[in-house]
């Protein structure tokens, strides 16, 4: 299979990411206010001139006054362009785009690319170098060998700030924690191991000189390029890089070096390891594929000749993924935040040394949530924390901080440790967080089918396209074939490449089916035979949830046209809620540093005591699956009594009857206002308060208030709020708000397949 034929994506969809709404994946935000003339008189001239004073009587005050001390370099020439080869500077500008997106996404480091139109490493050097004072980092990338290795390591020398390769260094560390694990889950001393490394290129050099530098000895390292093994005396096809790497040793042939062997490490092509060599290594054999996109051997491969063989490649569809966005970022937020010289080799074995540590530790709901309930746990299969745990940024840059400190190359040592660990949780914005998540989660697994009820509609076109292409599942659009091939043109897809299933329920085979089941359970609810016949044939909601209900769907999305009510009045007729659930609508607010629940938004107007009850139990289940440890606060205008009113009653009956239920396992307190629930320092006064700490689920005294807050909160900005999602339905249904757009009914498809509701028979 073609890595074409590969890809969730088509080149038309990667353009146009690239291209809409703004061309390009990176932009320069204001940190400050420019809102009036005083502002713009601070900011620029004259008040500009009192740091620039400051900064030219200390250097060192530029990372005081100026965004230097968060602010990297990503640099490249382009004569390696991941997978594609020497494409020249301006074509690399999209991957460093990218590289500094991950870098914000993942550290909240901001990064700036810089494209060198050049491939002498002379002029590379002369323009860094004379650029440099600018960055707090710089990081190259793809730049090919041995060009690069010159270029950083002479960079190193001329610039007080850390100069870092990442397609040599990055591979490296992650590789390293890898094989810190599988020798630990082998038994294996890195002392005494035995590694044959296949590739001695850019990433295969740095990896030799790491490993040694951790402890493994030279002598029990064998080095394979195409030519051979790199022997002591070989003088063809060598360097002062590979030389450097050679051993005494009789062995010629990749072949021969695995003989005996305990490790293979692959930074080289598809193919070049096979079962037949795999049988030559040692038992429980460390086999760390890494050449992409097809790894040197296919895990499969490996297993059907050595099933106890510990595998990595760079694949996430695999499990051991060896992904440089584990190391790059936080490697460069500690040494940021010590205002590090360099990135020496101590912070690199730290930086190792603590992604294999992390794998070691419990892993957090939020992970297992993220790949939908698969609880991961340190062994053959999980040696690597995964890009999506939410502790690498908390946990990984002490480590190399400390290690700067350590070392003398901290310019700002870090007083408090335990301070900069709860500073580094709170830095990013959970919004993208929480929707990879769920996504990672629904790409971790089987692909469910999700109906798009309006399958006409141009929205909910493009909406499941995007669902399909991107991996997330099979898309099917309900519909008339004709007028959703009309759609999709007026879109621009051609429907004769977009593979999606077209349901039209007027010729579905499938409608007797349908009518007889649907007509066992209105018959005594007024509705005649002909009466579900027409709902069959004619609303597509009843069609739609009886695909689902009957099994022909997983799940389903609907709302874009019609109002809420009425689509779960429809939806309520063919499927219904949980036996033990309550059906409600929640929604999750994202602001940064921070991820709130809201409930009921949508479903019960005037809710009693009991309903309320039940309301922040479902809630509080719905949380705790998404991965979060539930704090529910009962909202209300009065604050423990004062003042009392007939909705702050409820609330208060509902906090008694939930003191009376022994089967409680989550916090909650009330009632009280927003700010004594989300504000810690607002406690002081009431020192009996229950929580632990914020609330994160807000249970609403009435569906007014809940609707009210959470549309205001997204019509003043600041904050991005998803849903509401549908709870306490027997089967996965989502109900998009009215006229949603694309990106938010692929958020509730997304949601749609993530659920893994009671498969519950009506």
């Amino acid at each position: 299979m073609s890595d074409a034929e590969k890809r969730t994506f088509t080149d038309e969809e990667a353009l146009s990411f690239h291209k809409f709404p703004t061309p390009g994946k990176i932009a320069i935000a204001p940190t400050k206010p420019m809102a009036t003339q005083r502002d713009l008189s601070l900011a620029y001239s004259p008040g500009v001139a009192v740091p620039v004073l400051k900064i030219a009587e200390d250097p060192e005050a530029a990372y005081d006054y100026t965004s230097k001390g968060n602010l990297v370099a990503v640099i490249s020439n382009g004569t390696a362009i991941l997978g594609l080869g020497n494409l020249g500077a301006l074509a690399s500008k999209p991957v460093m785009e990218g590289k500094g997106v991950l870098f914000k996404r993942f550290a909240d480091v901001d990064a700036i690319d810089v494209e060198v139109a050049s491939t002498d490493p002379d002029e590379i050097i002369t323009v860094v170098k004379n650029i440099g004072l600018t960055y707090g980092g710089i990081n190259l990338e793809d730049i090919r060998s041995p060009e690069c290795f010159r270029i950083e390591t002479e960079l190193q020398e001329l610039l007080d700030i850390p100069v870092f390769h990442d397609d040599q260094h990055g591979t490296a560390i992650i590789c390293a924690a890898g094989l810190i694990n599988a020798c630990a889950v082998t038994g294996r001393d890195l002392k005494t191991v035995k590694v044959v490394l296949n590739g001695p290129g850019a990433a295969g050099i740095a990896t030799l000189e790491l490993i040694k530098a951790m402890g493994v000895p030279s002598e029990n390292v064998l080095a394979v390029d195409r030519t051979g093994v790199l022997w002591r005396g070989r003088s063809e096809d060598m360097n002062q890089w590979k030389s450097a790497h050679a051993v005494d040793t009789d062995k010629r042939t990749l072949a021969e070096a695995l003989e005996g062997a305990d490790v293979f490490i692959g930074l080289s092509v598809k193919g070049a390891l096979t079962p037949e060599l795999v049988q030559k290594m040692n038992d429980k054999p460390i086999i760390f594929a890494m050449a992409n996109p097809d790894p040197e051997i296919l895990p499969e491969d490996v297993y059907s000749v050595r099933p106890d063989a510990i595998v990595a490649t760079g694949r996430s569809d695999y499990p051991n993924q060896v992904n440089n966005v584990l190391g790059f970022p936080y490697i460069f937020r500690g040494a940021l935040d010590v205002r590090a010289r360099r990135v020496n080799m101590e912070m690199k074995i730290a930086c190792a040394q603590a992604l294999a540590e992390l794998a070691r530790e419990d892993v957090p709901d939020e992970v297992a949530a993220a790949y939908h309930g698969t609880q991961l746990k340190f062994g053959p299969k999980y040696i690597i924390p995964t890009p999506f745990d939410p502790r690498l940024i908390w946990y990984i840059p002490p480590f190399v901080a400390q290690a700067a400190m350590d070392t003398g190359v901290a310019r700002k040592p870090i007083e408090d440790m335990d301070a900069y660990r709860a500073i580094l949780a709170q830095r990013l914005d959970p919004t993208a967080a929480f929707l990879q998540k769920v996504q990672g989660a629904v790409l971790s697994q089987p692909k469910k089918r999700i109906v798009f009820a309006e399958g006409e509609e141009p929205s909910v076109i493009r909406a499941a396209y995007a669902f399909q292409t991107a991996g997330l599942g099979d898309a099917v659009l309900c519909g008339r074939e004709e007028l959703v091939e009309q759609n999709m043109r007026a879109v621009g897809l051609d429907p004769a490449d977009v593979k999606i299933e077209i349901v039209n329920a007027r010729k579905s085979d499938r409608n007797p089916e349908f009518v007889d089941r649907l007509y066992e359970r209105l018959q005594r609810e007024g509705y005649l035979r002909r009466d579900v016949q027409r709902l069959i044939n004619q609303d597509r909601n009843s069609f739609a949830a009886s695909m689902v209900a009957l099994g022909y769907a997983d799940g389903m999305v609907t709302g874009v046209t019609r109002s809420f009510d009425q689509v779960l009045e429809e939806v309520l007729r063919v499927i219904d809620p949980t036996p033990d659930g309550r059906v409600m609508g929640m929604s999750v607010v994202l602001a940064r540093g921070r991820t709130l629940f809201i409930a009921d938004t949508n479903v019960t107007e005037m809710p009693e005591a009991e309903d309320l009850v039940e309301i922040a139990r479902e809630a509080a289940r719905a949380v705790r699956a998404l991965g979060y440890t539930p704090r529910v606060a009962f909202m209300s205008y009065s604050t423990f009594g004062n003042p009392m009113g007939l909705r702050s009653e409820k609330v208060r009956d509902a906090v008694a009857m939930l003191d009376m239920m022994p089967d409680i396992d989550f916090e909650y307190e009330g009632e009280m206002p927003p700010a004594l629930a989300l504000d810690p320092a607002r406690r002081v006064n009431y020192p009996f308060m229950r929580l632990s700490g914020p609330a994160n689920v807000l249970i609403m005294p009435a569906i007014h208030s809940a609707a009210i807050s959470t549309q205001l909160i997204q019509s003043i900005g600041g904050a991005t709020v998803l849903g509401p999602i549908l709870l306490g339905m027997s089967h996965a249904v989502q109900i998009c708000p009215l006229s949603s757009s694309v990106s938010r009914i692929l958020h509730m498809a997304t949601m749609a397949a993530y659920e893994q509701p009671l498969n519950v028979e009506d």
